[in-house]
């Protein structure tokens, strides 16, 4: 085999002075994001609990801005020196990271902030700026002559590929797709995708070459045969492992890892003849290789943890791992890059690259060993007093990088000057760290109280708190002033949760069924709580406590953080004695003379939400009104009976009529008749026809028709599930008819009730055909009905069928724009439950959702 000597920023060697050359100021502008990422990172470690999602944002902040932006530069870096491929334009490059960093922004500001559709319209863009970057490196492979590094460039166009699906399951994570163990399935493979293969990937790809540059050392033949088989197992093992965590196959996601960490072996056995032949000797070589040890020991614990738990267990067994894996193995492979890379990429000459040289690896020694004492104790289970020294010594270590980077791309952008005095980059590097200790610790203390009043205990309370469905129970907790609060904190859903306190009582992290205990001191004034996991705050996983004879703020227990209305609580219990609507769709009566009395009655108090009542206007007393069925061809003669407070109409889009007269307003105590003929089949809507009708819509006054198709097969069970907004106060007051202006409704609801059908199941048998009707009854939202595990293979849309049972095909959504109706069918393949939602997710999570008991035939 031939060796091969190569030199991507290889030291030059010792020579005749040579005039000082400015670095192009591409490298300036992109390296200085990298090291503005870091230094930020270490003031979000420093401001912790001061920050909102603080682990969440941490991890993010280092990951999706340092990281991900050092592999956008170095990546094309390196393949246009290894390919000897033409520059490309650096306008495009600026480009995709300006929208990179952007996009990142975007992230976490709608994550930490809200409201998740920012965060995942930035996740979206992540994902297509980084397939772009990886279509840009295949275009420079492509033009480039054939040469013996293209392998490189495969592994990072596969890490491109990693991110992408990373960046969606992100995307599904930020806007709460899913939930319970589904949930964390995903956020499971979320983070292997992303941590092994889109960071994994590109720094096994690398360090093929920069391995050996690092040492000065020589690369043989092997290298190649060694990318080719790691590349070969590593994909697919990563494919596997991702997998089978998100479909809930353990041994298939285990073979997956077993399969990549077979192909990192084989990628690593050039790195280990490179060491026989030259042992590291600098900092970065040094801390390089920290990184790499560091990565095989988390394969390891990985695949223990993989293979000994249940795939929705693994997003919480890889939590304490996360510290060691991102301090110990990304951040030392970060580092250690650039301090090798930099001196050289900045140029400058000889005297140049030695001056940057020597400040980037200014007390490695120090700062090597403070990282990799600090990284274990992020991760072991040692007192807290140890956890703090970790942290302490990592981010003193990274901050010490991040003030050297400093001053070395300020020298960069700075040509000497003869007879110019430079300033010191001893005093520079300590004006850095100064000025951006002094901002982290600003941003830890902002948003304090002033200073702290001194409050007597006079008695002591226990409270439990359970965490479930996006709530804390219970939201509100009232105590006497003085009162030392003890809260036994259990967490009963399947994801996991913590809660934390605005006076900085906390607990850990919670997985399902485990329980902690936060103690106070005694209360003085209100105390706001919060689970900290990205998202959940903004959820409506919030609580209050307040001392007695205070007031709170007016309606305290349905308002979040910034003062947004929350979401209901639709898991708590309904009221005793509530009954749900009958969503029973009885057979048409047999004539085809249909006589209906139907009676306004607009002082009804019903349960709207889960422990939520209120006054609501309706038809014969329920929401929606009575069902009117029949066949094509039938007459409906329909005595209608103002019996409420005010005016009211009626309006049967079934018919054909002139409006004028049966859906004119009556006054309360007046009747009409309205008489029309069923001349088309179809799920029709009637409602209140008195201006303004969005308001007498939104506040009850609707129901449906159903006529059934001349050649309407049989079914085993039929459904009618009426589909509305729901906006709380008063019917017709102020408030309300503003959020009704506005299009800010409180919540959805199937049937009158909002997650009414959750606590009282739809029933059903497995085998059996069933039909499910729908009307959109609005005022202004559709419906997009779906039944999870269970598509459908007929729909009828609008007097019209799309799909027939004989059909090949299949339906996952019967999608309705507002007053418009149809059916779709199913048959459910085995017994469980079957969630049926509005698959427009806001409309869902605001309670148009309900569920199918589906039992054995």
């Amino acid at each position: 085999m031939t060796p091969v000597e190569i030199s991507i920023g290889k030291r030059p060697p010792s020579g005749p002075s040579e005039p000082v050359r400015r670095r192009a100021p591409w490298h300036l502008r992109a390296n200085a994001l990298v090291v503005a990422w870091l230094g930020l990172t270490v003031a979000t470690a420093l401001a912790g609990e001061g920050l909102p999602a603080p682990r969440w944002l941490l991890i993010h902040v280092f990951l999706l801005g340092a990281v991900t932006t050092a592999i956008l530069i170095w990546s094309e870096h390196f393949t246009v020196v290894l390919l000897r491929a033409q520059t490309p334009d650096p306008r495009l490059g600026l480009t995709r990271l300006g929208l990179l960093n952007a996009a990142t922004v975007a992230v976490l500001y709608g994550v930490a902030a809200g409201p998740a559709t920012i965060a995942v319209g930035g996740a979206a863009v992540v994902v297509a700026v980084v397939l772009w970057h990886a279509v840009a490196l295949v275009r420079l492979a492509r033009r480039a002559l054939p040469g013996r590094f293209s392998h490189v460039v495969a592994w990072y166009v596969c890490a491109a590929g990693a991110l992408a699906a990373g960046g969606v399951l992100g995307g599904l994570l930020a806007a709460q797709a899913g939930g319970g163990v589904l949930h964390e399935r995903t956020q499971a493979a979320h983070a292997e995708v992303n941590l092994f293969g889109w960071v994994g990937l590109t720094v096994l790809g690398t360090l093929f070459t920069l391995w050996p540059t690092v040492l000065r050392t020589r690369l043989s033949e092997r290298t190649r045969r060694a990318s080719a088989m790691g590349l070969r197992l590593t994909v697919p093992g990563l494919t596997l492992l991702t997998g089978g965590l998100l479909v809930d196959l353990r041994w298939v996601a285990a073979a997956g890892l077993v399969t990549y960490a077979a192909g990192t072996a084989a990628a690593l056995v050039p790195l280990v003849e490179a060491v026989r032949a030259r042992r590291p000797h600098t900092g970065a070589a040094w801390t390089l290789g920290a990184g790499v040890v560091w990565f095989e020991i988390a394969l390891v614990v990985n695949a223990v943890i993989v293979v000994t738990r249940p795939t929705g267990e693994v997003a919480g067994a890889l939590e304490p791992l996360l510290p060691l894996v991102l301090a110990g193995f990304v951040a030392q492979v970060l580092l250690g890059s650039l301090l090798h890379l930099l001196p050289a990429v900045l140029g400058g000459g000889p005297a140049r690259f030695k001056e940057n040289a020597a400040t980037l690896e200014r007390g490695w020694t120090v700062r090597l060993a403070a990282f990799n004492l600090g990284a274990p104790l992020l991760a072991l289970p040692v007192p807290r007093p140890l956890t703090l020294l970790g942290w302490a010594l990592v981010l003193a270590s990274g901050a010490a990088f991040v003030v050297l980077a400093a001053v070395t791309l300020l020298r960069a952008a700075t040509p000497a000057t003869p007879g110019v005095r430079r300033p010191s980059p001893v005093l520079a590097g300590v004006t850095a760290g100064c000025l951006l200790t002094a901002a982290a610790v600003v941003v830890a203390v902002s948003g304090g109280s002033g200073p702290a009043t001194t409050v007597v205990a006079t008695g002591a309370k226990t409270v439990e708190v359970t965490l479930s469905g996006m709530r804390v129970r219970p939201s509100v907790i009232e105590a006497a002033p003085g009162t030392v609060l003890t809260l036994r904190v259990t967490n009963t859903d399947a994801q996991r949760h913590d809660l934390r306190l605005a006076t900085g009582e906390r607990t850990p992290l919670l997985a399902a069924g485990q329980s902690a205990t936060l103690t106070l001191k005694p209360l003085g004034e209100a105390v706001d709580g919060w689970c900290t996991v990205a998202g959940h705050r903004a959820a409506g996983m919030t609580m209050r406590i307040v001392p007695t004879g205070t007031q709170p703020e007016a309606g305290t227990e349905h308002k979040e953080h910034g003062g947004m209305m929350s979401p209901l609580d639709l898991a708590a219990p309904m009221s005793p004695g509530w009954k749900p609507y009958d969503a029973t769709l009885r057979p048409a009566p047999g004539g085809s003379e249909h006589a209906v009395e139907i009676r306004v009655d607009d002082r009804v108090v019903r349960e709207v939400a889960p422990g939520v009542r209120q006054r609501v206007w309706t038809f014969n007393g329920t929401v929606p009104g009575p069902v009117l069925r029949g066949r094509v061809g039938d007459v409906f003669t329909v005595t209608f009976v103002n019996g409420g407070s005010m005016g009211h109409g009626i309006d049967f889009h079934a018919g054909a009529t002139a409006p004028d007269g049966p859906m004119r307003t009556i006054q309360p105590g007046e009747r009409l008749v309205y008489r029309f003929r069923a001349d088309y089949a179809g799920a029709w809507l009637y409602h209140c026809s008195t201006m303004p009708m969005s308001q007498h819509i939104a506040n009850g006054m609707y129901g449906a028709v159903i006529i059934d198709p001349p050649d309407l097969a049989r079914a085993d069970r039929e459904y009618l599930l009426v589909s509305g907004e729901l906006y709380l106060g008063e019917p017709g007051s102020d408030a309300q008819v503003v959020k009704l202006r506005e299009g800010r409704p409180d919540g959805w609801m199937f049937n009158g009730t909002a997650a009414g059908y959750d606590h009282a199941p739809l029933e059903a048998k497995a085998g059996e055909r069933v039909r499910i009707w729908a009307v959109a009854a609005g005022p202004n939202s559709g419906t997009a009905l779906h039944v999870v595990g269970a598509p459908f293979d007929t729909v009828y849309e609008e007097g019209a069928y799309r799909l027939r049972a004989d059909d090949p095909g299949g339906a996952q959504v019967l999608d309705l724009a507002p007053a418009q109706g149809g059916f779709a069918e199913l048959v459910f393949p085995e017994p469980g439950t079957y969630p049926v939602v509005d698959h427009l997710m806001r409309n869902a999570e605001g309670g148009a959702h309900g569920l199918f008991r589906v039992g054995v035939r």
